[in-house]
């Protein structure tokens, strides 16, 4: 079983490579079945918000809320998509935000 595994562009994924992650980089086409294939192999899966696009909602939103694999959603590194801003909306839901 891998621990780690990132899926995105090739530009970030470059970044991870050098940390020493294995890393994915789908087309949109292959991206539901290579997040499939990966939920079965590995312990954590790093996807960029690009990637969690091309992926069924419901099935991303199941995704994000199991426990295992840990899946997240992270910013690539040229910014185009930026993830869900998670602590900003509990902020909110908690009367903190603005």
């Amino acid at each position: 079983m891998t621990a780690c595994v990132f899926m995105g562009d090739e530009v970030s994924a470059a970044g991870f490579r050098l940390a020493g992650i294995v890393v994915h980089v789908p087309t949109r086409s292959a991206a539901l079945a290579l997040f499939e294939t990966l939920c079965e192999e590995a312990e954590l899966i790093l996807l960029t918000a690009e990637v969690a696009e091309w992926l069924p909602s419901e099935r991303l939103r199941v995704a994000l809320h199991s426990v295992r694999p840990l899946v997240l959603v992270v910013a690539d590194i040229r910014g185009l998509r930026q993830p869900p801003d998670v602590a900003g909306v509990l902020r909110r839901q908690l009367g903190m935000g603005e």
